[in-house]
């Protein structure tokens, strides 16, 4: 039996994970639904689902050095934690525009034109999209040697994320400093590395 679930786990391992990664988003709408996400809700549940989107980019970026340093290989997670990373960030972007700017695309345009932390985290999504896209093998096998250049786009991405991170809070706090840090660091390992194999 246990031998059954393990193998179960292994095969359809997409299955269960993809769900439990969405289950913050879930938690997040049904809490505001009973009004349990304070005094300004939209603004709760907006910077929530960034935040998600925030540590779903993190962990996906922190599977190569976590192999690297720890020996543990959760390879495998990494379409998963970026994929999640999009999903988060798009309805990250749903709530700002529906919620908080009530579909106002006057208002909107205004915003990812002459806003800097607007502009940088819509740069961060866009720099998202193709790597979402060509997450699958059917790309990996049509762009060969270039989706691996192609996904390169990760690190910009999550330099403009985590820019756009920081602004949104406009200080360092016990929130934002941690996230902050360990994006250095997770941006150091990988970049060093990648410079010893030059």
């Amino acid at each position: 039996m246990v031998v059954n679930v393990r193998f179960m786990l292994r095969k359809h391992w997409r299955v269960i994970f993809y769900p439990l990664g969405l289950l913050p988003a879930v938690w997040l709408l049904c809490e505001g639904q009973q009004g349990a996400l304070g005094a300004d809700p939209v603004n709760v549940f907006e910077r929530s689902l960034g935040l998600w989107a925030f540590r779903f980019l993190l962990c996906c970026l922190a599977l190569a050095p976590l192999r690297r340093f720890t020996g543990i290989n959760l390879l495998r997670y990494r379409r998963l934690t970026g994929l999640l990373a999009f999903f988060y960030a798009l309805m990250h972007l749903a709530a700002y525009i529906g919620l908080d700017l009530g579909f106002d695309w006057s208002t909107l345009w205004r915003d990812v034109t002459h806003r800097s932390f607007i502009i940088l985290g819509m740069g961060a999504l866009l720099m998202l999209v193709p790597l979402a896209v060509t997450s699958n093998m059917r790309a990996m096998r049509m762009l060969r040697g270039r989706w691996k250049l192609l996904h390169r786009l990760i690190y910009p991405a999550a330099l403009l994320a985590g820019i756009h991170f920081f602004l949104s809070f406009k200080t360092l706090n016990s929130i934002s400093a941690p996230y902050l840090v360990a994006l250095g660091l997770v941006l150091l390992a990988r970049i060093s590395r990648r410079s010893k194999t030059i």
